[in-house]
Order: structure tokens, then sequence, then C-alpha cells
């Protein structure tokens, strides 16, 4: 179950344009669907369908206030990509560690 959030959620930010609103929401915070759709160059329904694809991901949430739709992001899910990117960078510092050593004493042959 959670690789496959993970890759719904890396398949999402693979898009400049779904990337871009989720940056806009950390820095900004909550936003309505008309702020995001008025800051960029596309139609309302096209931006619609990259939020919804944002929510089904499980990286914004949508909360409803009378006519407007407000986005933000959910913590949780970018802190899951974060722990992982974290674990991962882990792994490969020790692979470098390991190769470094052993090429300082291969120099020293």
């Amino acid at each position: 179950m959670y690789m496959k959030d993970l890759l719904q959620s890396f398949a999402a930010l693979s898009d400049s344009t779904r990337l871009g609103v989720v940056e806009r929401l950390m820095a900004e915070g909550e936003l309505s669907a008309g702020d995001l759709v008025a800051a960029s160059e596309m139609s309302a329904p096209a931006m619609s369908r990259h939020l919804k694809l944002l929510r089904q991901a499980g990286l914004v949430e949508r909360r409803i206030d009378g006519t407007r739709r407000l986005y933000s992001v959910r913590p949780d899910a970018l802190k899951a990509i974060a722990d992982w990117t974290l674990d991962h960078r882990a792994f490969w510092q020790a692979g470098l560690d390991r190769l470094e050593a052993h090429l300082a004493l291969e120099e020293k042959e």
C-alpha cells in the first residue's frame, strides 16, 4: 500500500503544472480553484482535471465553502515523500562511503 501511494504521488508530481500547483499551495496556503486558474494560462476545466488528479493521489485536499472550492496541501502526503527520499539518500550515501573507503585502500597499495 505504501509503495502504491508513493507511485501515485510521484506520477502526479511528474507533471510541471501539478508540481507548480503543489509548490504554490505550499508557499501560499489554502487557495481557491479560481485563484489557481487566474495565476495560470489554462482553462478552469483543465485546472480542475489537474486538481482532481492531485486529490486522487492524496497530495491535496479540497474544502467546500459555499460555491468556492478551496485546496490545500496534505502535509502527511508530503512527509511520506520526504521520508522516502531521506531513507534512500542514506542508502546511496552508505554505498558512496564504502566506495570512497575502497578507493582510499587501493591508493595506499
